[in-house]
């Protein structure tokens, strides 16, 4: 089973939940669509670290994750800073959930005591790797020809105001082909009747129907 990734904010807000808000690791997973064993780990970890909850809520992410987080596969170092590997980028970005930023922020928190670079700089690394490969066909789109839909990325959680009940937000996205205008809205569910309904609210939105 491919092992689950966490954004440290995530992580923090898992251990924030825990030790400020005494939820069940069930419901702290429910909230932050992560599974009970992940939940588990970063609380267990938390723990062994010997450091109250209030004195962990102020450490930054890089200190943090020193604490939580095994330490990245690295390839070398250009000069003082700590090069990420490209390659492992790559591979990792084509997992479900993954992005630069969860990527940048676990290459930053495995190294606390090295100077690392900055997130901007990161994407420029893996586009100028990313732009080495071999490429597909691009596609040509004239204006108002097509729009793609579909259901985009994970669920969100969504608390109610009045009962507290946790339910799972879908989203759904509308793109338009040449232009890349963009609709998304939450449904409560992936049904027939979310769909149409969040059809029909991306074209009064565009203001019309795609050719």
């Amino acid at each position: 089973m491919a092992v689950q990734r966490v954004a440290m904010r995530n992580i923090k807000e898992c251990l924030r939940l825990k030790f400020e808000a005494d939820l069940s690791h069930e419901k702290i997973a429910r909230a932050l669509q992560l599974s009970k064993g992940v939940v588990s780990k970063y609380i267990k970890a938390a723990r062994d670290t010997g450091i109250e909850w209030p004195a962990l809520a102020l450490l930054d992410d890089a200190a943090l994750g020193a604490a939580l987080v095994p330490a990245a596969k690295v390839v070398h170092t250009r000069g003082d800073r700590v090069l990420p590997d490209v390659i492992t980028l790559h591979r990792e970005l084509r997992r479900k959930g993954v992005t630069l930023q969860l990527l940048w922020e676990e290459y930053t928190a495995a190294h606390p005591d090295q100077p690392t670079y900055r997130y901007t700089q990161l994407v420029e690394h893996y586009r100028s790797y990313a732009r080495t490969l071999k490429r597909s066909m691009r596609q040509q789109h004239r204006a108002g020809e097509k729009l793609f839909i579909d259901y985009a990325g994970p669920t969100l959680p969504v608390i109610g105001a009045a009962t507290g009940e946790i339910s799972q937000a879908h989203i759904f996205v509308a793109a338009l082909g040449a232009s890349n205008y963009t609709y998304a809205c939450a449904t409560p569910g992936e049904t027939q009747v979310d769909w149409l309904t969040a059809l029909s609210q991306a074209l009064s939105y565009f203001g019309g129907l795609p050719e």
